[in-house]
């Protein structure tokens, strides 16, 4: 079975223990172990090791690597379960004599200059990094993230810059499950390829100390981030065991999944069963008290949450999506066990049970009143990158950029050669360069390099480049500088700006709210045909909340919007003669929306990885988290997965 193993161990530092920084060390220095023919049998030495192990560490028994050395006893074997064993509890085997003696004397990763270190620059500091993490006072964690030897060496793991690049590229991705921002995250990483397992080493911290916490569920999405990157594209090699027909099958019901979901995203609901439904829910809700999620509500209103969560499952591609969902479910659980799982309800699905509270937070918006915008497609549309007026060299290098066919180093030269033009302050190449910091892809993703450029471009009076600023400071919850960014944006005549400042003069985000301000921006990116803004004003007439209800208008407004192409207008026109509010017009499409992402990520899960329900009680969150900010491990459960889940929680 393919799989990747995550562990995530950490130090405490600061409380008279230390260790990290001999940690840093021990993994950027110590050479592969060599690899030993099967047959010869452990040393005495190494036997009592392991008795100690299993005595001083009873979770290490369930490693594959001490199941693996207890089927076989071998040197190679032993000397693979006592390196798992020791690096997942460097903490406490540092401070006993007999295990330190042995990590100081053991054969030392795999070198990209003069220790295995790597991290977000080309070199690594290996004395600077010890003396930050010796007097570093926060909780540091020691992920270690391996693959069995024949897929690391299929896959093309095998290799220290093959992981090196992996980490790089979703470093962004581990910092959000540790609950660090990007730019307080630090992180450095060494390979070892070492026996049946060749693994990396990741230590990460925040700059913050405590800021950091992992929850089992942050390892989860560890893990379900480098797995999908490491086996999305090698779909028939992770069934190999299998014949080529079920492969066949497995990969045609995963596109038809994929492309159905798309469809579901794209979908307009006009289901005023649902919508009726969906307002005596809402009524229910407002006199809930307490947490609004589906865990914590009473069998009642649960059952009203299930109903329409079955109705939802009868529209025809929703239900094609669970059964294709189904499929392949039985097609991974087939791997690991001969029952075939039961058919049952989505409302009864664990996996889904996102698409309850989805339901409840619906609800809740109905009450609150929430004004939606439904403008997702605006990210594609709202930033060009074609100007009149641009140089040869800007628009030379933006071809080759966005050029796929062009090799990737050529790519990554012209960036580079882009960096030099942004210096001389091109200002269309500042721009372009903040978004590629942004975005990644070519560039590792830095936010505060992003905004740099995008400044610096903005400063000297360019409008896109004030509009990308505003909506990266919008996205860090700076409202009110992303507010002075779009107002001057807006001046200069951008629609989009002046649709988004709108938005946040209609809620008062970062400015104080002012709907008539709000009303002018609208209609000033209305004549300059934004549909967006067209369809927030016909949304604000017909709900009449914020300006006076003119239903004749709105219309106006939603025509205006559909003949500019937004579909959301349509569908207002062809229900005129049954206008409810536009919230819970809205809601049934909001779920399937809801709907759509859930199947796009969720992926069929093997039988050793099964989600954690995310409504656990009040007790059981508390606890969770006392242990992920740094109680003794006895206090929990083991962190480590074995197997491979391609789940992405949701």
């Amino acid at each position: 079975m393919a799989g990747l193993i995550v562990k995530s161990p950490y130090i405490k530092c600061g409380g008279g223990g230390g260790g990290a920084g001999g940690y840093a060390s021990y993994i950027g220095t110590r050479e592969r172990v060599e690899l030993l023919p099967d047959d010869r049998p452990p040393t005495r030495r190494q036997e009592q090791l392991v008795r100690d192990l299993e005595r001083d560490f009873p979770d290490t028994t369930a490693y594959p690597e001490h199941v693996a050395y207890a089927e076989q006893p071998t040197k190679a074997r032993a000397s693979e379960y006592i390196t798992a064993a020791l690096d997942t509890h460097w903490d406490d085997a540092q401070r006993s004599e007999v295990y330190a003696k042995y990590i100081a004397t053991r054969p030392r990763a795999e070198r990209l200059g003069s220790h295995g270190l790597f991290g977000d620059e080309d070199y690594v500091d290996l004395n600077a990094t010890m003396d930050e993490l010796e007097h570093y006072t926060g909780n540091v964690w020691t992920h270690i993230i391996s693959l069995k030897r024949e897929d690391a060496a299929r896959l093309g793991y095998d290799n220290a810059l093959a992981w090196r690049d992996l980490l790089r590229a979703h470093r962004n991705d581990v910092a959000a499950a540790m609950h660090i921002p990007p730019q307080d995250f630090r992180w450095c990483a060494a390979f070892h390829n070492e026996g049946d397992h060749p693994h990396v080493h990741m230590m990460a911290w925040s700059v913050k100390p405590g800021q950091a916490y992992l929850s089992k569920q942050g390892i989860r999405e560890i893990k379900s981030t480098l797995t999908n990157q490491i086996f999305l594209h090698e779909m028939t090699q992770l069934y190999e065991q299998k014949s080529s027909t079920r492969n066949e099958l497995v990969q045609e019901a995963r596109h038809a999944l994929l492309a159905l979901s798309r469809e579901l995203r794209n979908k307009i609901a006009d289901a005023p069963e649902i919508e009726t439904k969906m307002q005596e829910l809402a009524q229910t809700m407002s006199t809930v008290s307490g947490k609004h999620q589906y865990g914590y509500l009473k069998k009642p209103i649960k059952k009203k949450v299930d109903r329409i969560v079955d109705e939802l499952e009868g529209f025809p591609t929703v239900r094609e999506c669970y059964e294709r969902w189904l499929e392949l479910q039985r097609q991974v659980d087939s791997y690991y066990k001969d029952e075939q799982r039961p058919r049952l309800r989505l409302s009864e699905q664990k996996e889904f049970r996102a698409i309850k509270n989805a339901v409840i937070q619906v609800a809740d918006q109905i009450n609150s009143g929430e004004m939606t915008f439904e403008d997702k497609p605006l990210g594609e549309i709202d930033e060009p990158d074609e100007f009149p007026h641009a140089s040869y060299d800007y628009c030379r290098l933006r071809d080759a950029i966005s050029d796929r066919d062009v090799p990737h180093e050529e790519r990554r030269e012209c960036v580079e050669e882009l960096k030099e033009l942004a210096k001389d302050d091109d200002p269309d190449a500042q721009y372009l360069l903040g978004r590629l910091y942004r975005d990644g892809g070519l560039l590792i993703p830095d936010d505060e390099k992003a905004e740099h450029w995008f400044r610096r471009s903005a400063e000297s009076g360019y409008d896109c480049a004030e509009y990308a600023l505003g909506k990266l400071l919008e996205s860090q919850e700076r409202k009110t500088e992303a507010a002075k960014w779009y107002d001057r944006a807006a001046t200069q005549g951008n629609r989009y700006a002046q649709y988004r400042l709108a938005k946040l003069y209609l809620a008062g985000n970062g400015v104080l709210k002012n709907v008539r301000r709000a009303v002018e921006l609208l209609e000033a990116s209305t004549k300059q045909d934004n549909p967006y803004a067209a369809y927030t004003l016909g949304k604000l007439c017909f709900d009449g909340k914020l300006v006076r209800q003119n239903v004749a208008l709105g219309m106006r407004y939603m025509e205006q919007a559909a003949q500019m192409g937004h579909a959301f207008a349509r569908f207002f026109i062809d229900r005129q003669d049954s206008l409810k509010p536009p919230s819970v017009m809205l809601a049934v499409t909001r779920l399937l929306h809801h709907l759509s992402g859930i199947f796009e990520t969720i992926r069929p899960l093997d039988a050793t990885s099964r989600p954690i329900e995310i409504d656990r009680k009040r007790f059981a969150e508390l606890q969770e988290k006392r242990i992920a900010m740094g109680h003794k491990p006895d206090d929990h459960e083991d962190q480590s997965y074995s197997g491979m889940s391609m789940a992405t929680p949701w």
